[in-house]
Formats: C-alpha cells, structure tokens, sequence
C-alpha cells in the first residue's frame, strides 16, 4: 500500500542533523524557552522577510486564538472564516471569545470567496480567518481591499502554508498576523505538536510573548490574563533542522503535483495563476463520485484523504452557529468531493506512476 503520508523517508533523510539538534538541546540542559526556541522564533521571522517578528507557542490553534486575544478580539465580536478548513480554525475563534461566522468559498480553488466574506459583514463584525487552504494562497490583494475600508483585522492562518507566496511574497505577511501550525504532517512540521504567529508588529508581537507565558512580563509580574502556550527546546530544535530544507522540500512538492497535473488533468483543482505560490501541503482531485473512486484506489494498493469530509458548519458540535445545510453551497459540493492524494516528501516516480494509474482507471460512472 502507498500511504497516504509517510514520514519516515524525511526523518531517515535528515536523521545525522536531527540527533545533532536534540543532543545540543541535551546537553544544554534547557528545555522551555531556552535559545533554540529564541533561534528558531529569529529564523522563521527572517524566512518570511525583514521587520517580522515571529512568537512560537504551543501549537496552531493556540496561535490563532492568542493572535485574535492580542489584537483586541473580544467576547461577542464576529469573526469570518471559511467553512471548508480543519475544525481548529473555529475552535481558535470561540476560545478568544469571538462567533464564528462562515463565508462560502470559491468552487474553483476551495479558498475563501472574497464576495462571499464582503456579504457576510455586519456591524458586529471585527476580523477575518482567511486559511491557505492545502497550501494555495488565499486572495489576499481582494480580501485586503474588502477588510480594510471597513476596519477589520485580517489574521491569516498558514497552517498549511508555509513558505507559500502572493507575487514574490510570503503569506503570512499580507495580514495584521499570521498564525502557523508544526504539526508533523504540515510542510514545516516538528515531531509533536507546535505552532507560531507572526507579526510586524513590535508591540503585539511583546504581548503575544506575555499571553503565551501566563501573562508575564518580568518574572512574577503579569500583566494581562495568559495562558500556558510555551514551546520547547526540542521542538524548536528540530524544526530549524526542517526550516533549512523547507525550500527544497517545497521545489519536491512542486514536482510531484507537476507530475499528478501531467497525468490526471482535468480531475485536478484549477491551476493556479502564475503569481500564486502554491505549496502544495495537499494535491486535491474533486470527483463526483469521489467516495468511490478512494475505495477503487485502496483496493489498488493507493492511500488517499479527505479534506475535509464535513464542512464545519455542518458539525454537530457548530449546530447552533445557525448555518443549515445547504446555506454555503459551494462548500458543501466541495466537501463530497475532494481527495487528496498520497505526497510527501520522499514519493517516489513509481509510486507516483501507481497513484496516477489507480486513479485513470476509475470507471467512468462507477459509484
């Protein structure tokens, strides 16, 4: 079976570096918030160009919640987002007090629809959550000029995204933050849990790190009411071991989807513009019977995903947020028919090859 995801090529690849990194951090004796973190937090914030600065935390959701605290976000305030994302996204937005409120997406890239989201203002409305959905950019310059005549906060979620750029620059870098997951699948990821927000910022970048620390300034004096998002020394270590190669990591991910293109065609999510720097976290087929065509390809020996099944509106645990079925279309259709294919670092050409011939033949109409 070709899986899905598989991690182990990358770890072997990189091992001499990685038990290098954790027995630096060994031998130091420092665990949290020590220098690798300090490194690390220097590196990513320079990776995404000068003036950033970048606050590591205990993983996404957390920087997507603490980025909303420290921006002003308050109990009661209405924040935008697509419904077509992983259930963190929301799940940050209710623990920073705020109501999710969903816009309907773009059939044609699975991103959020800036028309949907200039539909979706109220007078309660504070902030956006655009996400870099399976690694594509999000329309920046458009939700840009819808958000910021009518003074919203734009938070990007880069979770999947990393190192994706807009005409030459990184996401994460368009918005007032930006919030980023390590998770070990994501193109950028450490082996636990992790997470980072970014910001130019200097001030909200300061109080992020006091949020993250309990609300502490000096030792024992705390200014604000935080939480307990700090990250480790390992981590941080390991992850500046994947940010070296992450340009690298990206030009495969890049291969391979050129590689899927070459074969599957019109199965594919539309193709990016020119200026758009996709990632490639996810390589994404929509399929009418899409259900089917993952069982024919296990039965063939391919693994595949699904992202995301059930659109988050349509959660049970979001029930009472008020979206029916049927209310955001487009995201719906999506979510019956999307499937991601197997792409990880280290797929092979044969693999690759295997992947394309179980999904070619399909039988067309099978269900």
């Amino acid at each position: 079976m070709i899986p899905f995801n598989d991690l182990k090529p990358l770890v072997g690849k990189y091992r001499a570096e990685i038990d290098a990194a954790i027995a630096r951090v060994l031998d130091r004796g420092w665990f949290i918030l020590g220098p690798e973190v300090e490194a690390f937090e220097s590196e990513f914030a320079a990776f995404h160009g000068t003036g950033q600065h970048a606050i590591a935390v205990a993983n996404g959701t957390d920087a997507i919640e603490l980025a909303l605290r420290a921006a002003g976000i308050v109990r009661g305030d209405e924040v935008i987002t697509t419904p077509l994302t992983a259930v963190p996204t929301v799940c940050a937005i209710e623990r920073a007090g705020a109501i999710p409120v969903f816009a309907d997406i773009d059939p044609a890239t699975c991103n959020l629809n800036p028309d949907a989201f200039r539909d979706a203002i109220t007078q309660r409305t504070r902030a956006v959550v655009p996400v870099h959905l399976y690694g594509r950019p999000a329309d920046m310059p458009a939700i840009l000029a819808i958000a910021r005549p009518a003074g919203l906060l734009v938070i990007e979620d880069c979770a999947q995204a990393h190192g994706a750029t807009i005409g030459g620059k990184c996401v994460g870098t368009f918005g007032n933050l930006a919030a980023f997951s390590f998770y070990p699948t994501k193109n950028l990821g450490a082996f636990g849990d992790g997470g980072a927000i970014l910001t130019s910022d200097a001030a909200m970048a300061a109080k992020i790190r006091r949020l993250r620390n309990y609300g502490q300034g000096k030792q024992y004096q705390h200014l604000e009411r935080g939480v307990n998002s700090r990250l480790d020394d390992i981590q941080m270590a390991i992850l500046r071991v994947f940010l070296r190669h992450l340009p690298a990591h990206t030009e495969e991910r890049r291969r391979i989807a050129k590689a899927y293109r070459a074969r599957l065609g019109s199965l594919c999510l539309q193709e990016p513009g020119s200026d758009l720097g996709h990632v490639y976290h996810l390589f994404v087929l929509r399929h009418p019977q899409r259900d089917g065509m993952r069982q024919w390809m296990s039965d063939k020996g391919a693994g595949s995903g699904i992202h995301y099944p059930l659109p988050v509106h349509l959660q049970p645990a979001y029930a009472d947020l008020g979206f029916a079925a049927g209310s955001l279309p487009f995201a719906e259709a999506a979510a019956r028919e999307v499937l991601s294919l197997p792409l990880s670092i280290g797929l092979s050409p044969v693999d690759i090859e295997s992947v394309c011939d179980a999904v070619s033949s399909f039988p067309q109409g099978a269900r």
